[in-house]
C-alpha cells in the first residue's frame, strides 16, 4: 500500500526511513480549510517511485484537487514561502503595529484574509510547532516573532479554542481583536503607525524571495508550479498571477533594490536570492 502523510513540516524522508518500502511513502499535503482550498501538494523523496507519484497525483485529481509535485524539504514549498510572510507580520507586531493594520494592509493587497487572521484560522499550536523547525533549517530569515511565541505560550490556540489574536463567539464567529493580546507584545502600550505599502513590502517581498529560493533548490519544478501552489494553497492574489508572475510584473531589478534597502535596515532577513540577482543583472524574466 502507498503510505501518505498530511504533515506540514516533518520531512517525508524521515517518515520513510521506517518503511519496508520507502518507494511507496509520499506526502499528500492538504490546505486548511480543506473543503475550500483547491491545492494538493504531493511531496516526493529521492526514494519515492514514479509509479507511486503517478498514482497519488491521479487520486488527488480524482477527488477534485489541483495538484503540484514538489521535492521533499522543510516546509515543502507552500509553507516554506508562507513562513517569512507570517514571521515578518509578527515582527511588525513586535514593533508596535496594530493587529488590524497588518491584516487590513494584506487584505488590501489582495489576500482573502490577513496573516494574523490566518494564524487564528490554522491554529496557533500548529504555527508554534512548525516555526522552530523552519528556523532550525533556514536560520535567522525564518526566526519567529516574539509576539507569536508569547501568544502561543499564553495558551491561546486561535479560532478552534475561541481565543487567539481575535475574540470569537460560541459559534466561532470572529468578534474583533482581543485587546489582551497587546499586553503580551514587546512593545506593550506603545503603538506605531506603519504605512500599508510598507507593511505589504516587508511581508510580501520575503515571500517572493523564498519562492525564488525554492526554484533554485529544485523544490518546485517550474515558476508555473510555484504560482499555482501560492494561489491555490495560500490565496496569493490571483489577479497578481502568483509570486513569479508578480516578480516579472515588478521587474527583478526593482525587487532586488527594494530587498537590499530592507536588508540594510533588518540584516539577514531580506538577502536577495542568487537567482533573483542573476535575473536582475541580465534583465531576464521567469516567464518568456
Amino acid at each position: 500500500a502507498i503510505f501518505a502523510s498530511n504533515t506540514s513540516t516533518i520531512p517525508i524522508r524521515d517518515i520513510a526511513t521506517a518503511a519496508v518500502h520507502p518507494d511507496q511513502v509520499v506526502g499528500m499535503h492538504f490546505f486548511s480549510p480543506v473543503h475550500k482550498m483547491p491545492l494538493l501538494e504531493v511531496i516526493v523523496t529521492p526514494e519515492t517511485s514514479a509509479q507511486t507519484t503517478a498514482k497519488v497525483v491521479a487520486y488527488g485529481k480524482q477527488i477534485g484537487k489541483t495538484v503540484i509535485v514538489v521535492r521533499d524539504g522543510p516546509g515543502f514549498y507552500v509553507n516554506r514561502i508562507l513562513a517569512p510572510y507570517i514571521n515578518e507580520s509578527g515582527k511588525l507586531l513586535d514593533e508596535g503595529s496594530s493587529i488590524e493594520a497588518v491584516d487590513d494592509a494584506l487584505v488590501a493587497f489582495g489576500f482573502p484574509v490577513g496573516p494574523i487572521t490566518l494564524l487564528d484560522e490554522v491554529g496557533l499550536d500548529i504555527a508554534g510547532k512548525s516555526g522552530p523547525i523552519m528556523a532550525a533549517a533556514f536560520g535567522d530569515r525564518m526566526s519567529p516573532s516574539a509576539t507569536l511565541q508569547r501568544v502561543i505560550e499564553s495558551g491561546r490556540l486561535g479560532r478552534k479554542a475561541k481565543r487567539g489574536f481575535y475574540r470569537y463567539d460560541a459559534q466561532g464567529k470572529r468578534q474583533g481583536v482581543d485587546e489582551g493580546v497587546y499586553t503580551l507584545m514587546p512593545a506593550t502600550g506603545s503603538r506605531t503607525s506603519v504605512a500599508a505599502e510598507e507593511i505589504q513590502r516587508r511581508t510580501v517581498l520575503p515571500m517572493l524571495n523564498e519562492a525564488v529560493r525554492c526554484l533554485e533548490d529544485g523544490i518546485i519544478r517550474s515558476p508555473r508550479d510555484g504560482d499555482i501552489g501560492a494561489v491555490f494553497g495560500i490565496g496569493f492574489p490571483p489577479f497578481r498571477g502568483g509570486p513569479f508572475r508578480f516578480l516579472d510584473a515588478l521587474g527583478a531589478a526593482t525587487v532586488v533594490t527594494q530587498l537590499d534597502a530592507l536588508n540594510a535596515r533588518y540584516p539577514g532577513r531580506f538577502e536577495a536570492a542568487a537567482l533573483l540577482r542573476a535575473k536582475a543583472a541580465s534583465g531576464t524574466r521567469f516567464y518568456p
